[in-house]
């Protein structure tokens, strides 16, 4: 948005400054905050357009002559006469009043080539660094393309292939690495926006997303499993196989086993950033068959030690 004031403030020089002075002035700002040597900044953009907007105003002497007996605003517009002034004093910068420049956008305009033709004629150093910006311009780079795509947890342990449908209708095969974390980033270099001229696509940047697995509980990189077992296992102990999350592997129940404690598979747990996996906790819990066993009840109803035994004494 262009907000001229007072265009001598702007400038930085006196009312009574000579022409050379008022175009020395504005050559040094303009140098200073023109948008081909500031790229992405706004605030030296809008600087750029009143500095610019005010020289066009000071550096034309007649322009300039009229400013200062009044009969023209900041904005060159013709001022209304002295009785009606305030009805016009908090006109909207971008009404009619304005006509005269053509508009902001044709600030923008003018500005950048009569900047650029100012210095191109007198300051070479700054005229190349401009050829140089426009050409860079012309064959900038693409810009890169972001996407998310969400991972199971077994192919972030072992790695995988995943096919991923582009917006213009291609196919990519994207790599999974083994070991892979959610928000980690996959590179697909020239797979993003095509570039100008004789600047390259950019790149496909794919932010990945673990999808948890239903079957574990999560402790941070560890999990946990609920896995059933037998009264027998219980007793006697033996060889069960428990789920991971990239398969099932051989775990041995201690004879014994209450079904409260739990049991450590080291490493099977989810991958670290700094690498390695975290731990996976086996939980026995003791089923009984789904139908009653009388063989089972006559036992319990025999077993003298298991009638007096109380398993709540430690909770009382």
């Amino acid at each position: 948005m262009i907000c001229l004031t007072d265009p001598y403030a702007i400038l930085g020089v006196a009312r009574d400054a000579p022409a050379a002075a008022i175009k020395s002035a504005y050559r040094k700002l303009a140098k200073k905050l023109h948008p081909d040597l500031n790229p992405g900044d706004s605030a030296a953009e809008v600087e750029f357009k009143n500095v610019t907007a005010a020289y066009d105003l000071l550096g034309d002497a007649d322009k300039r002559a009229r400013y200062d007996a009044g009969e023209i605003d900041e904005t060159g517009a013709e001022r209304p006469p002295r009785q009606y002034y305030r009805d016009y004093a908090g006109e909207d910068p971008g009404s009619a009043g304005w006509g005269g420049f053509g508009g902001e956008d044709d600030y923008v305009r003018r500005a950048g080539r009569s900047a650029f033709g100012d210095f191109a004629d007198e300051d070479d150093i700054l005229a190349e660094l401009l050829r140089r910006n426009s050409k860079a311009q012309a064959n900038r780079r693409g810009r890169d393309s972001h996407y998310g795509l969400e991972v199971s947890l077994a192919d972030s342990i072992a790695g995988s292939t995943r096919r991923l449908d582009m917006p213009g209708g291609e196919v990519l095969d994207v790599k999974i690495p083994a070991g892979i974390v959610t928000g980690k980033i996959i590179r697909l270099k020239g797979k993003g926006e095509p570039g100008r001229g004789t600047g390259g696509a950019g790149d496909a940047l794919i932010e990945v997303s673990i999808l948890p697995d239903p079957r574990f509980t999560y402790d941070g990189d560890d999990l946990s499993i609920e896995v059933p077992i037998s009264l027998s296992e219980a007793v006697a102990g033996g060889k069960i196989e428990v789920p991971t999350p990239t398969g099932r592997v051989a775990m041995t129940i201690p004879a014994g086993a209450t079904g409260t404690g739990r049991m450590r598979l080291k490493g099977q747990g989810v991958p670290r950033r700094e690498g390695g996996r975290g731990d996976l906790y086996a939980l026995p819990r003791i089923v009984l068959p789904r139908q009653a066993d009388p063989e089972l009840a006559d036992f319990v109803e025999r077993w003298q030690a298991g009638r007096s035994f109380n398993p709540r004494s430690d909770s009382a």
